[in-house]
């Protein structure tokens, strides 16, 4: 019999809108502020940039963390 837990999976969005499309991360967490850290990282931008409306729309990154039942014999959880 399989055991779940509840991890959290990050989940990331690239551009916005109509462009708006998934990129599959493939990251799960069992601790929540494991996974809101590498969401805020990753959702980061560096550069010359004085706001945010300079950043191309297509290169702008959400990112959430969404608490799910995984089967830890099958998933990789962090």
């Amino acid at each position: 019999m399989s055991k779940f837990v509840v991890a959290f999976s990050l989940v990331m969005y690239l551009g916005t809108g109509d462009d708006r499309r998934p990129v599959d991360t493939n990251l799960r967490f069992y601790n929540v502020d494991d996974c809101l850290y590498f969401a805020s990282r990753l959702a980061e931008r560096h550069g010359n940039y004085s706001h945010i409306d300079f950043i191309d729309p297509r290169d702008r990154v959400t990112t959430y963390c969404i608490p799910k039942a995984y089967d830890p014999s099958l998933v990789e959880i962090f």
